[in-house]
């Protein structure tokens, strides 16, 4: 993949999860150059090298934390999507591969999640001129298969 997704958060500092594993994965210098590009909305996102990582870029998208559906979360979710997908693009990227963002400790359900995602991604690709490969990498089997339940 040209780009990778991080489940950030605001501050663009190493976390657990998804982001623990990528920022190990790309070494030292992308904290430093996370400091750069700091703070990041939920909703937005902001793009790094990706430095020992095999991806080319680090996507940094900051999802919201779930608080029982009550803050704009389904609409901040999309739009780290989409801003995802923006940055990338405008990054020359023509691949992406997208975590479950939020689903971790932010807590938002992941079939919530997962929908919200596949449709904010299938909305952005049919607007968008560049072509770009997209792959949900996810957890487990069991969320392999709501992914490809929502999908088809």
């Amino acid at each position: 993949m040209d780009a990778i997704v991080n489940a950030a958060n605001e501050g663009l500092v190493r976390g657990g999860g998804v982001c623990g594993a990528i920022f190990r994965a790309a070494g030292p210098r992308l904290a430093e150059a996370c400091r750069a590009v700091a703070p990041c909305p939920t909703g937005a996102a902001r793009i790094t090298p990706g430095f020992d990582a095999k991806a080319r870029w680090i996507v940094h998208a900051v999802g919201p934390i779930w608080q029982g559906g009550t803050q704009n979360e389904p609409a901040l979710l999309a739009s780290a999507y989409r801003s995802a997908l923006q940055v990338a693009a405008d990054a020359g990227s023509r691949s992406i591969a997208f975590p479950a963002i939020s689903t971790g400790i932010y807590g938002y359900p992941r079939d919530a999640a997962a929908t919200v995602a596949v449709r904010a991604v299938r909305e952005w690709l049919a607007s968008s001129r560049q072509p770009v490969d997209v792959i949900f990498c996810v957890f487990n089997n069991e969320d392999a298969a709501l992914y490809r339940t929502i999908i088809l």
